[in-house]
């Protein structure tokens, strides 16, 4: 995406030019997401970027082997489909296509048997019944529970906190659903949950590898809630990718912010915030620009960075000091991406193709993998999660060929330590778990590429340690805790200032509701704030007619 050189004749923030009404650091999804609603709103908007390209952790690249396109960070998006904040921005209307794999997910076992969430939900429950009687129903009968409650559950998730409309919603829905029996159920670790609903080894693996693409232990509160969402997604919207490359998806998001006259500035880093008389009135970066405020500053960057790094200090409120002395990182990542010449050789192909999948031999092995990361531990056999993406999306790779990743996690202070040999050493062993289940895998593979810790935040500044979620998804920070506790909104306790990234309620995943609840919140302290006449004052407020005169 083309940009101007920032400070260049014409360009926002040169001499003589206006300020903008909102400035939001970081093209990412959720900032891309802050930006269009607020030009939605008929704000002035400019959006600073570091790196040379838009997309933050939602981006696309060619550099494993010519002709393989691989996502760098995330890629599929589960959320994203189900999200009400995407489908609103219409990003089909500008460029946006997606593609869904034969079968959304499933888990390889050694023993070659397989575990699969179908594009039909009777397909999936065929395919549990003939492993364990019984199953097939109680995945119907979930299904079931998830049509009444899946809506206004992710609703609650996602809205600002207190999700009072959302809140709402599903308690309505909660008697019909099983009441406080579903609520005992939402709260059961992930290791827990499926055994009381499933007797065979499918459906309990499949939620249990769901719930670890999370950081929350499969014995812990919060897990088993994470693992059903994820599944139920699987079952009901798919696991979608857009055509073409992750970054299909913000760069569609930025041209449609375009169209809304929004601008975007790509390679500029912000050094810091001005804060004048408690309230964010303009940016600076690393070239000496400084590019005003009018009405909001949207960091869609991650809460360390935020409050660490482009605020002083003397500006931040006591309690979100405070607070983010205790705040926890997520643990580090390891991505290694292949490009192979052709498909996976499994030892037992699935009886059809999954986009994504998991690897663990067992419930209890992948539950200790977790719980060894946890510990501060590096695990001998890392539990995995992968992607073939030709098979999902045919343009990736040239015809016949399979574009695929693998990643897995290590504790931050191990990521923190490693070099180059440790990080291409970790990826061999990423590697062998493949070979174990494809006989031959290695020798299909063209190129391959390691990612460790220090090459995520490299390419991306808000993924520290290679943490890619914000911060830990567990408990103590989610809510009304996150990122510090008292917060739980956008609002950072500097008048203008909202956090708009992974590290805000509700956390990680590409939906867009913290860079969607950052903008509503300035939206809403600016129709609170704004000189208004009085008999205007009460329409713009209440949103209703008020009696002339």
């Amino acid at each position: 995406m083309s940009a101007p050189t920032p400070g260049s004749p014409g360009s926002p923030g040169s001499p003589g030019s206006r300020g903008h009404d909102a400035v939001v650091v970081g093209a990412g999804h959720n900032g891309l997401v802050a930006a269009n609603l607020l030009a939605d709103a008929g704000w002035s908007v400019l959006v600073l970027e570091q790196q040379d390209q838009v997309g933050g952790a939602v981006r696309s690249d060619t550099e494993v082997h010519p002709g393989f396109v691989h996502d760098t960070f995330s890629a599929f998006y589960p959320f994203a489909a189900a999200s009400p904040v995407i489908a609103r921005l219409g990003l089909e209307e500008h460029g946006l296509r997606w593609q869904h794999p034969p079968a959304p997910l499933g888990h390889p076992f050694p023993d070659g048997g397989w575990a699969l969430v179908h594009p039909d939900r009777e397909d999936t429950a065929a395919g549990l019944e003939a492993e364990h009687p019984g199953d097939g129903e109680a995945w119907l009968d979930l299904c079931r529970t998830w049509d009444r409650v899946g809506g206004p559950l992710l609703g609650a998730l996602l809205d600002p906190f207190p999700p009072v409309r959302g809140g709402a919603r599903l308690l309505s829905r909660l008697p019909g659903a099983g009441g406080l029996h579903l609520v005992r159920e939402l709260l059961t670790p992930a290791g827990s949950f499926g055994a009381q609903r499933f007797g065979g080894r499918g459906a309990r693996t499949l939620i249990a590898g769901s719930a670890g693409h999370a950081d929350i232990p499969l014995d812990a509160t919060g897990s088993g809630a994470f693992g059903l969402i994820m599944t139920m997604l699987a079952q009901h919207v798919g696991f979608p990718v857009p055509e073409g490359g992750a970054g299909r998806l913000t760069e569609a998001m930025a041209r449609r912010l375009e169209t809304r006259g929004g601008q975007v500035l790509l390679g500029t880093e912000v050094t810091s915030i001005d804060v004048e008389g408690g309230r964010a009135v303009a940016v600076r970066t690393r070239e000496g620009e400084r590019y005003a405020a009018g009405r909001a500053v949207v960091a869609d960057v991650s809460a360390p960075l935020l409050f660490g790094r482009l605020l002083d200090p003397d500006d931040l409120p006591a309690r979100v000091v405070r607070g983010m002395s205790s705040f926890e990182l997520d643990p580090a990542t390891v991505k290694v991406d292949w490009a192979l010449s052709g498909p996976i050789p499994w030892a037992q192909a699935p009886a059809v193709a999954p986009g994504s999948f998991h690897v663990g031999d067992s419930l209890a092995e992948l539950q200790g993998s977790l719980a060894e990361v946890a510990a501060g531990g590096v695990p001998q056999r890392p539990f995995l999660l992968a992607g073939q993406m030709t098979t999902t999306d045919p343009t990736r790779s040239p015809a016949g060929t399979e574009s695929l990743w693998a990643y897995t996690h290590v504790p931050q202070s191990v990521g923190a330590a490693w070099g180059r040999d440790e990080v291409e050493r970790f990826g061999d062993r990423v590697e062998s778990r493949l070979e174990e289940l494809a006989p031959g895998f290695g020798s299909r593979v063209l190129a391959r590429r390691v990612l460790g810790p220090r090459d995520l935040q490299e390419r991306n500044a808000s993924l520290i340690g290679g943490a890619v979620n914000g911060g830990t998804s567990q408990l103590h920070q989610m809510l009304v805790l996150r990122p510090v506790p008292g917060l739980g909104r956008p609002e950072t306790g500097i008048g203008g200032l909202y956090l708009g990234s992974s590290s805000a309620h509700p956390s990680g995943g590409v939906h867009g509701a913290p860079g969607a609840n950052a903008a509503r919140a300035a939206l809403l302290h600016h129709r609170l704030h704004a000189p208004v006449r009085a008999g205007a004052g009460v329409r713009a407020l209440l949103g209703r007619a008020a009696p002339d005169g």
